[in-house]
């Protein structure tokens, strides 16, 4: 069982908002590349394909700056960022049980990993932010002295 406020979980919440910030620095450059050259070939024995991957590119790039906003504010345990991050990982969960038939060791991995981040971001969130500290600006009820906490009326 891990003690309150302990920091077992505020390291796999800072791997997960690290991992975004890679991943998102990844996607926005391959957004980029996608948005510079639109236009591909691919050859195959029988077919010439054309693909035009503007779409694609502005995809990667948007996703690419959210996943760098959710992975910069979960490293500063921002809770907008603990939502967004959920959300991101939840669709990559479906995602990657899309791409489970082409790639089936890659996916249940990454599958496994979004699960262990989505535990310490929901289950243990509360610890994560007594060990990072509170960034929001405001402080929970217990860390308040006991004459700003408000008092029954009798």
């Amino acid at each position: 069982m891990v003690a309150k406020g302990s920091t077992a979980w505020s390291g796999w919440v800072l791997f997960g908002g690290t991992m975004l910030l890679v991943i998102g620095l990844i996607n926005i450059f391959e957004g980029i590349i996608a948005l510079a050259d639109d236009k591909r070939l691919a050859w195959t024995p029988t077919n010439l394909v054309v693909v035009d991957v503007t779409g694609w590119g502005w995809t990667l790039l948007i996703a690419g700056l959210l996943m760098m906003a959710a992975g910069a504010g979960l490293l500063m345990a921002q809770t907008w960022a603990r939502i967004t991050a959920i959300v991101i990982l939840a669709v990559h969960i479906v995602i990657q049980i899309a791409w489970l038939g082409a790639y089936p060791v890659w996916s249940l991995l990454m599958i496994a990993l979004d699960t262990v981040i989505l535990f310490a971001l929901t289950a243990r969130w509360s610890d994560v932010r007594e060990s990072l500290g509170d960034y929001d600006g405001v402080e929970p009820a217990a860390a308040k002295p006991a004459e700003h906490r408000a008092t029954p009326a009798t």
